[in-house]
C-alpha cells in the first residue's frame, strides 16, 4: 500500500486533514512530505499502525491523545487521557499573567489544578526567574505535569493536593487556575473531545461555579499583599466569577476576553 492509497482509504472514515496529521506523525515527516511522496510504499507494520489510529479517530478520540502531544504557547506538551487537552483559549490566561509579572524581580507563582502543567510551564518557559509551584489533586495528572516539566527543563515544585490543602500558610504573588467549570448537565459533555477528557477536570458541580467558590474560600490566605488571582472560565460565566472575586475581597476585578471576544479570564488583586 502506498502513502496516497492509505490516505484515500482513511478518507472514508475520517477527515483527510486528520489522516494526514496522523500518518505524518507516525512516519515522523511533514504533511508536505506526504504530498510529495504519495507513491512511496508503506511498510506493513506502519500501515497496520495507521489503520488502528484511523479507527480510534473514527470513534472520536482526540487527535492530541492519539499523538500524545499538543502545542501550547510555544511549547509542545505531552498529554494523555489523564489531563485536559490544552486549548488556545487558555493562552489568554498565560498572556494576562505575563503582562502582570514585573521584569525586575522573581515572583512566586502557583498553577492550581495544573493538569498537564500548561499554564505554569508556559510562564516558566517565558520567565525562567519565576518560582513555580504546580498543584493537582490527581496523581496521574501530576505525573504528566512532572514529565513535561522535566522534558522542557522548567524546574517546578509539584504537590498533590486538594486545592490549597498542602500549602499551610504559604503565600504567592500570583495564583492562576483553569478549574473545572462545567455544570454536571452541560450538553457539551456529550460532544467532541470532551467525551474523552477526564470528567473530574471538567465538571464543577450542579452550577459550574463550585470550584471557583471553593478556591476563593482559601485564596485570601495564600495571596501575598497585592497578589493577583486569575481564573479561566466559561464564556457565559464572566459576571458570576467577577461577583465571586469581589465578594472574596479582591479589588479591581475585571474580565479579559479571548481572541474570539468572549469572556474568558476574570481576575483581581489582593488588598
Amino acid at each position: 500500500m502506498t502513502i496516497e492509497n492509505a490516505l484515500r482509504a482513511a478518507r472514508s472514515k475520517i477527515e483527510r486533514a486528520d489522516a494526514e496529521i496522523l500518518l505524518a506523525a507516525l512516519l515522523a515527516v511533514s504533511r508536505t512530505h506526504l504530498h510529495a511522496f504519495g507513491e512511496r510504499a508503506l511498510a506493513a507494520d506502519c500501515a497496520l499502525a495507521f489503520a488502528q489510529l484511523v479507527e480510534r479517530r473514527a470513534l472520536g478520540e482526540p487527535i492530541a491523545y492519539l499523538l500524545g502531544r499538543r502545542d501550547f504557547h510555544a511549547l509542545t506538551l505531552e498529554v494523555s487521557a489523564a489531563v485536559l487537552i490544552p486549548r488556545a483559549d487558555t493562552e489568554t490566561l498565560v498572556e494576562l499573567a505575563l503582562a502582570h509579572l514585573p521584569q525586575a524581580q522573581a515572583r512566586r507563582v502557583l498553577d492550581l489544578g495544573c493538569g498537564s502543567g500548561a499554564i505554569g510551564l508556559a510562564l516558566k518557559a517565558a520567565r525562567p526567574d519565576i518560582v513555580l509551584t504546580l498543584i493537582d489533586q490527581s496523581a496521574a495528572a501530576l505525573a504528566q505535569a512532572k514529565a513535561n516539566a522535566d522534558r522542557l527543563g522548567c524546574p517546578a515544585r509539584l504537590l498533590e493536593s486538594d486545592w490549597f490543602a498542602a500549602l499551610e500558610h504559604e503565600r504567592f504573588d500570583m495564583v492562576l487556575s483553569n478549574p473545572p467549570y462545567l455544570a454536571a448537565d452541560d450538553p457539551h459533555l456529550r460532544e467532541g473531545d470532551l467525551r474523552f477528557e477526564p470528567r473530574g477536570a471538567l465538571v464543577a458541580g450542579p452550577t459550574g461555579l463550585e470550584c471557583f467558590a471553593a478556591i476563593l474560600r482559601e485564596a485570601p490566605l495564600h495571596l501575598a499583599p497585592g497578589g493577583l488571582l486569575a481564573f479561566e472560565h466559561g464564556a457565559e460565566q464572566g459576571a458570576s466569577v467577577r461577583a465571586l472575586l469581589s465578594e472574596s475581597g479582591l479589588r479591581e476585578v475585571k474580565t479579559r476576553p479571548d481572541l474570539a471576544g468572549l469572556d474568558r479570564v476574570s481576575f483581581g488583586w489582593a488588598q
